[in-house]
């Protein structure tokens, strides 16, 4: 696996979450700048050494509701 895209939402009760797409990873930051770490850290423990992706793409979502 050369990318490992990884989708980050607000969470409701604040901070954030990433979830990975294409693997089991799952983690959580109170903030952004703490995010990618938590994200490195989380991808680091799931792969064996040598076999974790060259990449890791954050994939923002956020909701935003308007009013009609």
């Amino acid at each position: 696996m050369q990318e490992l895209i990884v989708v980050v939402e607000e969470a409701p009760e604040g901070g954030y979450t990433a979830r990975a797409l294409n693997a089991p990873i799952f983690t959580e930051a109170n903030s952004l700048a703490e995010l990618p770490d938590q994200v490195r850290d989380a991808v680091r423990c799931h792969f064996a050494e040598g076999s974790a992706p060259s990449v890791i793409r954050l994939h923002f979502v956020r909701d935003e509701v308007i009013a009609a």
